[in-house]
């Protein structure tokens, strides 16, 4: 039992220095390669434009669920007007960069493993390297850089129409004004809270999509499996992993922001 810990910890510890090593020579390689721009622009439209329904409905829907549950539980302690205040400061601490970083990951992180995970299948990595071409320059480094600036505009909209939609629970459904609303939500947002939230949305990001970029770039590694079995295994690891850190950085980083 004792050898079988020592290999489990010790295969756990390669994978995490592999991990870190691979994400490293991503931005190494990402100095002085060509057109890196263009690539960058694309990869900010696989994560940002073709993620903009789900973060939408998802950020509506969190928002129209906060303002309810908020204001039944306000009401007990006859403190409705503080709605605001719960809902504004709920989304943009904690539940904004989390969902926001979940849905980018079950969307954009999913399709990125499975996409490098059927180019190392059929060899086109390998051609790439072949030629001389980085592959980490030009499959991977884009999305990293474009990671770091999607996530934290997506969580910002995610948050705006999250509270669009406390408004809407309050305003409408349960009579409170909003003028309440509006300014409560004025009163309780402050520089530190926006601070944090862009910096967990930074954060969860880069830890994501190097992941899923990691376990789709070594899709040939899986032991298990070979061929597209490898490429499912690799993208459902990708998958869960990235959900589990986003929820393990979230606390790490709440925990020295608080």
């Amino acid at each position: 039992m004792l050898r079988a810990v020592g290999r489990y910890s010790l295969s756990i510890v390669h994978e995490l220095g592999d991990f870190a090593l691979f994400t490293g020579q991503a931005f190494r390689s990402a100095v002085g390669a060509r057109r890196l721009g263009r690539r960058i622009v694309r990869a900010g439209f696989e994560q940002g434009v073709r993620c903009l329904p789900v973060i939408l409905i998802v950020g509506m829907f969190t928002g129209l669920v906060l303002g309810l549950q908020g204001y039944y539980v306000l009401n007990r302690f006859g403190s409705e007007g503080l709605l605001g205040t719960l809902v504004s400061l709920s989304l943009v601490r904690e539940l904004g960069p989390v969902l926001a970083a979940l849905m980018l990951v079950g969307q954009a992180g999913s399709a990125l493993a499975a996409e490098l995970g059927i180019q190392r299948n059929t060899e086109q990595i390998a051609a790439l390297e072949t030629m001389g071409v980085s592959s980490h320059a030009y499959l991977v480094a884009p999305r990293l850089i474009a990671a770091l600036l999607v996530y934290p505009m997506q969580t910002a909209l995610f948050v705006t129409v999250g509270l669009w939609g406390g408004s809407l629970s309050g305003s409408l459904l349960l009579g409170l004004e909003p003028g309440v609303y509006w300014s409560s939500v004025e009163r309780a947002i402050a520089a530190p809270d926006v601070r944090e939230c862009f910096t967990k949305a930074a954060t969860f990001g880069l830890l994501t999509i190097s992941l899923c970029a990691y376990h789709g770039f070594n899709a040939h590694r899986c032991s298990s499996a070979t061929g597209a079995r490898a490429v499912s295994a690799s993208t459902t690891r990708a998958v869960v992993q990235s959900s589990i850190i986003v929820l393990a950085a979230d606390y790490v980083i709440t925990s020295f922001l608080v």
